[in-house]
Protein backbone atom coordinates (compact mmCIF):
# COMPACT_ATOMS: atom_id res chain seq x y z
CA UNK A 1 0.00 0.00 0.00
CA UNK A 2 1.06 3.54 -1.03
CA UNK A 3 2.28 5.81 1.59
CA UNK A 4 0.24 9.19 2.94
CA UNK A 5 3.56 11.16 1.25
CA UNK A 6 3.23 8.95 -2.31
CA UNK A 7 -0.23 9.23 -2.05
CA UNK A 8 0.23 12.66 -2.21
CA UNK A 9 2.61 12.33 -4.66
CA UNK A 10 0.82 10.37 -6.82
CA UNK A 11 -2.68 12.43 -6.39
CA UNK A 12 -0.74 16.01 -7.09
CA UNK A 13 0.44 14.16 -10.55
CA UNK A 14 -2.55 13.03 -11.98
CA UNK A 15 -4.46 16.43 -11.45
CA UNK A 16 -1.49 18.12 -12.79
CA UNK A 17 -1.35 15.72 -15.76
CA UNK A 18 -5.26 15.52 -16.07
CA UNK A 19 -6.03 19.52 -16.09
CA UNK A 20 -3.00 20.04 -18.34
CA UNK A 21 -4.35 16.96 -21.20
CA UNK A 22 -7.45 18.94 -21.05
CA UNK A 23 -6.30 22.26 -20.73
CA UNK A 24 -4.76 20.94 -24.36
CA UNK A 25 -7.48 19.49 -26.12
CA UNK A 26 -8.68 22.91 -25.98
CA UNK A 27 -5.64 24.97 -26.74
CA UNK A 28 -4.94 21.85 -29.70
CA UNK A 29 -8.64 22.79 -30.77
CA UNK A 30 -8.16 26.38 -31.30
CA UNK A 31 -4.31 25.51 -33.19
CA UNK A 32 -5.66 23.02 -35.31
CA UNK A 33 -8.87 25.17 -36.80
CA UNK A 34 -6.46 27.80 -37.63
CA UNK A 35 -5.98 27.32 -41.31
CA UNK A 36 -9.73 26.81 -41.90
CA UNK A 37 -10.64 29.89 -40.42
CA UNK A 38 -8.30 32.35 -40.79
CA UNK A 39 -9.04 33.26 -44.96
CA UNK A 40 -12.95 32.87 -44.10
CA UNK A 41 -15.13 35.86 -44.59
CA UNK A 42 -16.28 38.34 -41.84
CA UNK A 43 -19.39 37.15 -41.58
CA UNK A 44 -18.37 33.63 -42.10
CA UNK A 45 -15.76 33.91 -39.60
CA UNK A 46 -18.75 35.87 -37.04
CA UNK A 47 -20.85 32.76 -37.10
CA UNK A 48 -18.54 30.19 -36.53
CA UNK A 49 -16.35 31.81 -33.70
CA UNK A 50 -20.24 31.52 -31.43
CA UNK A 51 -18.94 28.17 -31.01
CA UNK A 52 -16.52 28.90 -28.42
CA UNK A 53 -19.54 30.74 -26.34
CA UNK A 54 -19.08 29.20 -22.71
CA UNK A 55 -15.30 28.23 -23.58
CA UNK A 56 -14.41 30.50 -20.29
CA UNK A 57 -15.90 27.89 -18.11
CA UNK A 58 -12.15 26.17 -18.59
CA UNK A 59 -10.71 28.64 -16.46
CA UNK A 60 -11.72 25.81 -13.63
CA UNK A 61 -9.76 23.15 -15.50
CA UNK A 62 -6.77 26.32 -15.72
CA UNK A 63 -7.15 26.71 -12.27
CA UNK A 64 -6.99 22.92 -11.67
CA UNK A 65 -3.71 22.40 -13.67
CA UNK A 66 -1.67 25.74 -11.69
CA UNK A 67 -2.74 24.20 -8.09
CA UNK A 68 -1.81 20.65 -9.70
CA UNK A 69 1.69 22.12 -10.73
CA UNK A 70 2.18 23.65 -7.94
CA UNK A 71 1.71 20.54 -5.40
CA UNK A 72 3.82 19.01 -7.43
CA UNK A 73 6.35 21.48 -6.92
CA UNK A 74 6.07 21.37 -3.35
CA UNK A 75 5.61 18.10 -2.74
CA UNK A 76 8.90 17.23 -5.27
CA UNK A 77 11.04 20.50 -3.78
CA UNK A 78 13.69 18.13 -2.45
CA UNK A 79 13.85 16.07 -5.66
CA UNK A 80 15.74 18.02 -8.73
CA UNK A 81 14.98 15.89 -11.06
CA UNK A 82 11.56 16.39 -10.97
CA UNK A 83 11.41 20.01 -9.77
CA UNK A 84 13.19 21.20 -12.31
CA UNK A 85 10.56 20.56 -15.51
CA UNK A 86 7.70 20.93 -12.94
CA UNK A 87 9.23 24.52 -12.77
CA UNK A 88 9.11 24.78 -16.27
CA UNK A 89 5.85 23.28 -16.95
CA UNK A 90 4.79 26.54 -14.62
CA UNK A 91 6.55 28.61 -16.65
CA UNK A 92 4.71 27.76 -19.82
CA UNK A 93 1.76 27.90 -18.23
CA UNK A 94 2.24 31.19 -17.02
CA UNK A 95 3.44 32.14 -20.44
CA UNK A 96 0.58 30.81 -22.57
CA UNK A 97 -2.01 32.67 -19.37
CA UNK A 98 0.20 36.00 -20.31
CA UNK A 99 -0.23 35.77 -24.23
CA UNK A 100 -3.97 34.80 -23.56
CA UNK A 101 -4.58 38.26 -21.25
CA UNK A 102 -2.42 40.20 -23.76
CA UNK A 103 -3.09 39.32 -26.69
CA UNK A 104 -6.94 37.31 -26.94
CA UNK A 105 -8.86 39.02 -24.16
CA UNK A 106 -8.40 42.29 -25.61
CA UNK A 107 -9.53 40.96 -28.98
CA UNK A 108 -12.52 39.28 -27.48
CA UNK A 109 -13.23 42.40 -25.68
CA UNK A 110 -13.08 44.52 -28.66
CA UNK A 111 -15.27 42.17 -30.51
CA UNK A 112 -17.65 41.63 -27.20
CA UNK A 113 -16.88 37.85 -27.87
CA UNK A 114 -17.03 38.01 -31.66
CA UNK A 115 -20.76 39.03 -31.71
CA UNK A 116 -19.73 43.03 -33.12
CA UNK A 117 -17.29 43.59 -36.10
CA UNK A 118 -15.26 46.52 -35.65
CA UNK A 119 -13.45 48.01 -38.45
CA UNK A 120 -10.00 46.23 -37.21
CA UNK A 121 -11.48 42.95 -36.87
CA UNK A 122 -9.20 41.25 -39.52
CA UNK A 123 -6.62 42.53 -37.25
CA UNK A 124 -8.28 41.18 -34.43
CA UNK A 125 -8.83 37.85 -35.88
CA UNK A 126 -5.04 37.67 -36.80
CA UNK A 127 -4.13 38.62 -32.99
CA UNK A 128 -6.76 36.25 -31.86
CA UNK A 129 -5.70 33.23 -33.98
CA UNK A 130 -2.47 33.64 -33.48
CA UNK A 131 -2.23 33.78 -29.79
CA UNK A 132 -3.92 30.68 -29.34
CA UNK A 133 -1.68 28.99 -31.79
CA UNK A 134 1.25 30.33 -29.12
CA UNK A 135 -0.89 28.89 -26.16
CA UNK A 136 -1.24 25.69 -27.97
CA UNK A 137 2.63 25.83 -28.44
CA UNK A 138 3.09 27.04 -24.59
CA UNK A 139 0.62 23.88 -23.85
CA UNK A 140 2.24 21.71 -25.66
CA UNK A 141 5.73 22.62 -23.69
CA UNK A 142 3.91 22.21 -19.96
CA UNK A 143 2.52 19.04 -20.78
CA UNK A 144 6.15 17.63 -22.68
CA UNK A 145 7.58 19.12 -19.24
CA UNK A 146 5.15 17.25 -16.57
CA UNK A 147 5.54 14.28 -19.17
CA UNK A 148 9.45 14.61 -18.40
CA UNK A 149 9.08 15.05 -14.76
CA UNK A 150 6.64 11.83 -13.97
CA UNK A 151 9.56 9.89 -16.13
CA UNK A 152 12.16 11.51 -13.54
CA UNK A 153 10.19 10.03 -10.37
CA UNK A 154 12.60 7.96 -8.10
CA UNK A 155 15.35 8.05 -9.84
Amino acid sequence: MRTEPGLAKDTAFFVALLATAIALGGALAHALELPNKIGLSGEAYFVVQQIYSGWNRLAFVLAAELFGIIAVIWLHRTEPGVLRPTLAALVFLVAAQSVFWVFTFPANEATENWTQQPGNWDALRRQWEYSHLAGAALQTAAMAALIVAVLRRGR
